[in-house]
Parts: structure tokens; C-alpha cells; sequence
């Protein structure tokens, strides 16, 4: 960048470079993001807009969309899971008993268990809770919740145009 611009835009800044390549990108996106440079990105890398923008906008065939912050964006949705590990077999209807209404709890694979719905530490608890009345412990426990990505499919279609 040369001088010191108030405003710097930036189409598809990271395209086609390598994992390093793009860190060194978004490093200097953000020097300039501190040194008080306003920042206009185009990209269809939904991590990088998740990661770089204070403000996502989302077009779909000229029309804005979705506007707002990532945060604010993803956080509509119940589409959070949480999935842990655990002695295969134990009985999904009694998790399904600790869990709030609405919730769906699954074992997709031997001793692989998923919960989907709003998660929040009640939920966590309660998964703690079944798992230590049936003498297990979970393990490897991990919460996912909607990403940009998800947010731009819902709201464009999900089908290759």
C-alpha cells in the first residue's frame, strides 16, 4: 500500500495462495485495520469475511441479503451440535429425558454420540449428567455452531450456479 489512504479495497485479497500466503494477507490486513485504515473486501472465502470484517454484507444476484457483523449473522440459528465420544450403546432415550424439548440426540457411529440444538452449558450439563449416571465419562467433546458459510447457503440456495 502506498502513502497512508483513509480507504484501501481489496478484491479477493487471498485467492489462490497458500495457507502461509494467506496469514501473511490477513497480518497485514489487520496492521492496516489498527493504523486506522478503512478496509473494503470482496471475497467469497466465507472464513476470511468470519475472521477479517467488522460489517459482512451478502449479495445473492445483485441483492443485498444478509447485513450485519459475523457475530450477529451466525448467531440466529439453532443449528449448533455438539458431538463427544463415549462408551458405545448407552441409552439415548434417557439422554433425550435430560435434554429440553426440541432437542435431537443421536449415536451416528459406535460410541460417537451428537447433540443438535441451541447448546448452552444446561445442555452440556446434561450430557455430563447422563454420562456419569450410565458410569461413562464424555470425551472429546466439541460444540460447532452455524458459520458464515452456513449463513451465505441458507441465504442463497445451496445449488451450483
Amino acid at each position: 500500500v502506498v502513502g497512508r489512504p483513509e480507504l484501501v479495497f481489496l478484491d479477493e485479497p487471498t485467492a489462490g495462495l497458500d495457507p502461509q500466503g494467506r496469514r501473511l494477507v490477513w497480518e497485514l490486513i489487520g496492521a492496516l485495520r489498527r493504523d486506522g485504515v478503512a478496509v473494503l473486501l470482496t471475497t467469497h472465502q466465507m472464513a476470511e469475511a468470519e475472521e477479517l470484517a467488522d460489517d459482512v454484507v451478502i449479495i445473492d444476484h445483485g441483492r443485498v441479503v444478509a447485513h450485519g457483523s459475523p457475530v450477529a449473522l451466525t448467531a440466529n440459528g439453532d443449528d449448533a451440535e455438539l458431538r463427544f465420544r463415549a462408551r458405545p450403546g448407552m441409552n439415548l432415550r434417557l439422554l433425550s429425558d435430560e435434554l429440553p424439548a426440541g432437542y435431537h440426540a443421536a449415536e451416528p457411529a459406535a460410541g460417537r454420540y451428537l447433540v443438535q440444538g441451541p447448546i448452552d452449558p444446561a445442555v452440556l450439563s446434561a450430557v455430563t449428567t447422563w454420562c456419569a449416571g450410565q458410569g461413562a465419562l464424555a470425551d472429546d467433546v466439541q460444540v460447532s455452531r452455524r458459520s458464515l458459510e452456513d449463513v451465505f447457503l441458507e441465504l442463497t440456495g445451496r445449488e451450483l450456479r
